[in-house]
């Protein structure tokens, strides 16, 4: 298919991938995460790549411990791996207010969610990111951690919405940030449907180098993950 979505990661050999993901990562994955992980990739087939691999969602999951995050915000949710992960990851008082457009996709993974028992933490908002983060910032709502995993071309958009949302010393965390490597590859050996988000990617990623709001780490997991501690 010309406009498939190449496999998720940046590792130069797929048996060093697999490897992470055999020894490691699977081994340690929720059973209802593997089963929702199954049932993505039954109904949406190759679209099922646009979830976070198993090793980036344990890497979340302590990331969410470590911080001792109580409330977060998911911009993207699509199936809801991710979201599932925070849900599992978060204290049994925890909150998640989980935004997406797509609410067939969430409603696939609701049912997992539910077996989990931990449906009670979310808030599912229907609506385009910029709109539901507006009015999170019009009603001072305040999140320890914000996953965004949406529109790429609205990563600069989202970013400054998400720093009036975010405490000071709290984390934003930006899905894709190298493109399933494409980022620091010639435009020409890039797919035609996959270059106006590494163009975008490219940008947002040398703001935010220069951005003195943020501490800044980008994490080469999955297709780069990029962590903004907020300092002011």
């Amino acid at each position: 298919m010309a406009d498939e979505i190449p496999s998720k990661g940046i590792l130069k050999s797929e048996a060093l991938k697999q490897y992470i993901l055999e020894t490691s990562a699977y081994p340690r994955e929720h059973e209802l995460l593997k089963e929702l992980r199954k049932a993505t990739v039954q109904k949406y087939g190759n679209l099922s790549e646009m979830e976070v691999p198993v090793d980036e969602g344990l890497f979340l999951s302590m990331l969410l411990k470590i911080t001792n995050a109580k409330n977060t915000l998911e911009l993207g949710v699509f199936t809801g791996y991710s979201l599932l992960t925070t849900a599992l990851a978060l204290p049994n008082d925890g909150r998640i207010t989980a935004i997406d457009v797509d609410k067939e996709a969430y409603e696939v993974g609701l049912e997992f969610i539910k077996k989990a028992g931990v449906d009670h933490k979310i808030n599912f908002i229907h609506s385009d990111g910029i709109t539901a983060l507006d009015q999170l910032v019009n009603d001072n709502q305040e999140f320890d951690f914000a996953f965004a995993d949406a529109d790429k071309s609205n990563y600069p958009n989202f970013h400054e919405r998400l720093l009036k949302l975010v405490k000071v010393g709290g984390i934003i965390a930006f899905d894709n940030t190298l493109w399933f490597g494409f980022v620091a590859e010639d435009e020409e050996g890039v797919p035609d449907h996959m270059r106006e988000y590494r163009e975008a990617l490219i940008e947002f990623n040398k703001k935010l180098a220069l951005d003195t709001r943020v501490e800044v780490s980008q994490i080469s997991i999955g297709d780069g993950v990029t962590l903004c501690r907020r300092l002011i």
